[in-house]
């Protein structure tokens, strides 16, 4: 008798770019192929199923049914964003997740928010204020909290690791009470002692079956480059941070100890980890963790000096 098809893995895109050209989509498109790969080798035969919607331009809801869910940055302000008619939809999806995982725990879908919607995600769970800032724009150090480095999602760290960050806006003055209520934690700082380089909390837990970075995990570098080597985005840089900071940032980009660490390592390890939360009740074979060799750069892309080159440096 041939074996009954396995249920194929659904994961739902939610893009909040509101239409904007962006790089993003690409680069967690290649993070969910890579990670599909992998799933796939475990389980010979196991289809990978992405639907991708765009709740902002569109007034697409996320849809139901995934299995894991990403949901993306976008522009704009958050708190205007948070009056519009597409939002109760999402506010309800957020619901959805964090009342499935206390119903059904693990084997119930999850997911992961990032910058644009981890703002949204902190309005509607109130757990910090949203506050505008001035621009924070290239590759930053995040410092995980206690919390932060004893979860599984920054436990690869240790007390530093580096992210993309492009944003105007941030989570300042936590609601430890209200955060604790839900079954959060704070999981990352934008400072070591949470002031000299900035009040912003950078990561949380907002309850069970949803976690979220205001950073990019999902940068690669392609990606970085295509925003970093802008003239307009290359200038305001400059203006912010200094010239010699901005060559510095371009060559942090080839660092494996940086962002490629991060891209390799932060969302496919939570990938990985919801996955083989479902697989018991699914009939899927677990994966193993991803492993990050720091001697490449894998799938974060090919180092080179294209960026210093188009910048005539030497």
């Amino acid at each position: 008798m041939a074996e009954a098809p396995r249920a194929p893995l659904r994961i739902g895109l939610i893009d909040m770019n509101n239409g904007v050209a962006n790089q993003a989509i690409r680069s967690f498109r290649s993070l969910i192929a890579a990670f599909g790969e992998r799933a796939s080798a475990a389980n010979p035969g196991l289809r990978v199923q992405v639907t991708h919607v765009q709740p902002r331009n569109l007034g697409e809801a996320p849809p139901e049914g995934c299995d894991l869910y990403l949901s993306t940055g976008g522009p704009d302000s958050p708190l205007d964003g948070f009056k519009e008619a597409w939002t109760p939809a999402y506010r309800t999806f957020l619901d959805r997740i964090v009342e499935g995982q206390l119903a059904h725990g693990p084997t119930s879908p999850a997911a992961f928010v990032v910058c644009y919607s981890f703002e949204i995600a902190t309005l509607h769970f109130q757990v910090a204020t949203m506050a505008p800032r001035e621009r924070k724009f290239g590759s930053m150090p995040v410092y995980p909290t206690e919390e932060g480095r004893a979860s599984p999602l920054f436990r690869p760290f240790g007390d530093r690791l580096f992210a993309w960050e492009h944003r105007c806006w941030q989570a300042i003055d936590l609601d430890e009470k209200r955060l604790r209520e839900l079954g959060g934690a704070l999981y990352a700082l934008e400072s070591r002692d949470g002031v000299s380089k900035g009040r912003g909390l950078m990561s949380f837990r907002f309850a069970p079956g949803i976690e979220g970075t205001i950073f990019h995990p999902e940068a690669d570098r392609p990606g970085v480059l295509a925003w970093i080597q802008r003239p307009e985005q290359a200038k305001a840089v400059i203006d912010a941070y200094g010239e010699v900071t901005y060559e510095r940032m371009l060559r942090t980009i080839d660092d494996p100890t940086r962002l490629a660490r991060t891209y390799n390592l932060l969302l496919p390890g939570w990938l990985s980890r919801q996955f083989n939360a479902l697989a018991p009740a699914r009939g899927w074979n677990p994966i193993a963790d991803p492993s990050y060799d720091a001697t490449a750069l894998g799938a974060f892309g090919k180092p080179g000096d294209e960026a210093l080159e188009a910048r005539g440096a030497t």
